[in-house]
C-alpha cells in the first residue's frame, strides 16, 4: 500500500495492520483525500529494539487484528513515545470481557448480570446464582465466536465438562451472563473522540448479529440514552475510537454488552452512507490529536 509522501520535518501517522480489509482501505483513502502523511505498517514484519526513541511516527492508529500483536505493538510504540490510538490500556481492557465488565460497572454503565468462575465447577455455581437461560463466552475473542447459549443446568454441565478438558488455565475461567430477553437485534454505536457518529441496528439468524457472521444493518435513531451510555462506555475503557454494542430488553431498557477497540465499520458505513463518513471522521480525529 502506498503512502502519501512525507514532507521534510513533518511527522507521519502509522497505521498498524497485518490485514488490509475494506475498513483499512477506506482509512487510507481518507488520509489521501486530506493530504495527511501516513505509513501502513505491517506488524508481521515489524520489530522494535529495546530503548529506541527515534521512530519515524508521532502517532499510530492500531488496526492490528491479532490481539497479542496489537497489545505488544502498542506497548513498543508507547515506550518509544509514540502516541497510540487506542492506548495500550484501552486495548488491554477491551480485549478482555471481564476487565471490560469491571470497567463498565465501576463507571455505572448498565450491563447484564455477569459473573466470572475461576474453575468450571465454580462457573456452574455462578450460573446457579444468575439463573437460566444464560450465556457463556470466552474471555478473549470477537465476532461472537465460541459464545454458547445455556438453556438449563444440564446443558451448562455438558459445556463446562468440555471447558475443563481444554488446555491452558485461562480456558478454564468461565465468563457467564444472564441471557436478556430482547428483540431480534442489537445496536452498534461508533464513538470517536467522545462523539457519537451514529447507530445501527444489527439483526441475524441467531443471537449473534455480528456483520462478520452475516448480520444485517439498518439505521437506528440516536436517542439521548444511547448517546450517554455509548460515550460513557467508551470513556470507561479509555477508548478514543470505539464500537459500543448495546441490547434492549423487552421493556426497552438499554444495556451495554461490550466495547470494541478495533472498530469494524463496513456494515455501519453501508447503513449510514449518506449521513457520516466513518473513516474521514477517524482521520480527522487523528489529525487533531497529532496537532496537540
Amino acid at each position: 500500500m502506498s503512502a502519501t509522501p512525507q514532507r521534510p520535518g513533518e511527522g507521519r501517522i502509522a497505521v498498524l495492520a497485518s490485514r488490509v480489509g475494506a475498513d483499512e482501505k477506506r482509512l487510507f483513502d481518507a488520509f489521501d483525500r486530506r493530504g495527511v502523511p501516513f505509513e501502513h505498517v505491517d506488524t508481521r514484519r515489524q520489530w522494535f529494539p529495546a530503548g529506541r526513541r527515534d521512530l519515524p511516527w508521532d502517532l499510530a492508529l492500531n488496526r492490528e487484528i491479532g490481539q497479542v500483536r496489537a497489545v505488544y505493538a502498542a506497548r513498543c510504540l508507547a515506550a518509544a513515545r509514540v502516541e497510540v490510538l487506542n492506548s495500550v490500556a484501552a486495548t488491554e481492557v477491551c480485549a478482555d470481557k471481564w476487565r471490560t465488565t469491571l470497567a463498565l460497572e465501576a463507571a455505572g454503565v448498565p450491563t447484564p448480570r455477569t459473573a466470572l468462575g475461576l474453575t468450571p465447577q465454580a462457573t456452574l455455581a455462578a450460573l446457579d446464582s444468575i439463573g437460566y437461560p444464560a450465556v457463556i463466552k470466552p474471555l478473549v475473542g470477537s465476532w461472537g465466536r465460541l459464545v454458547a447459549k445455556l438453556p438449563d443446568r444440564a446443558s451448562a454441565e455438558g459445556v463446562l465438562e468440555y471447558v475443563a478438558a481444554l488446555p491452558g488455565p485461562q480456558s478454564h475461567l468461565g465468563y457467564v451472563q444472564e441471557l436478556i430477553d430482547k428483540p431480534d437485534r442489537d445496536i452498534r454505536v461508533v464513538v470517536v473522540g467522545g462523539q457519537v457518529l451514529g447507530a445501527v441496528y444489527r439483526t441475524g439468524e441467531s443471537m449473534r448479529t455480528n456483520v462478520a457472521l452475516g448480520g444485517r444493518t439498518r439505521p437506528c435513531a440516536v436517542t439521548p440514552e444511547i448517546t450517554k451510555f455509548s460515550v460513557d462506555a467508551a470513556a470507561a475503557v479509555g477508548a478514543d475510537i470505539a464500537g459500543v454494542d448495546l441490547i434492549e430488553d423487552r421493556a426497552g431498557r438499554l444495556l451495554v454488552l461490550e466495547v470494541n477497540h478495533r472498530v469494524e465499520f463496513t456494515g455501519f458505513q453501508a447503513a449510514l452512507a449518506a449521513r457520516v463518513d466513518v473513516a474521514d471522521r477517524i482521520v480527522e480525529h487523528l489529525v487533531e490529536r497529532a496537532r496537540r
